[in-house]
């Protein structure tokens, strides 16, 4: 599962905060380089999210557009794709 960029901006501030009140210099060092790190991540998040965002909204065009021209998905209309075990072959008579 990847975090979201919500997620990501709270942990570097929170890191950012970590190292602003940190009295030792390692210890401000390894908090600034997790808040850069946190941030690398956001940026990456957003980017995600973005891209989802819009291919959600192409798919939606294009489902409508669908719609408009009375097109129906295939599998939808399709009958053999109702699983009905059919594709198997039928043991008892495999017995015999």
């Amino acid at each position: 599962m990847q975090p979201s960029s919500i997620l990501c901006r709270a942990q570097e501030a929170a890191q950012r905060s970590r190292a602003a009140a940190a009295t030792l210099d390692n210890v401000r060092r390894q908090a600034i380089k997790a808040a850069d790190a946190w941030a690398k991540e956001a940026i990456d998040a957003e980017q995600r999210e973005t891209r989802l965002a819009r291919s959600r909204i192409v798919a939606g065009e294009a489902a409508g557009r669908r719609a408009a021209l009375g097109m129906v998905d295939d599998k939808a209309e399709n009958d053999d794709d109702i699983d009905d075990g059919s594709d198997f072959p039928d043991v008892e008579a495999m017995e015999d």
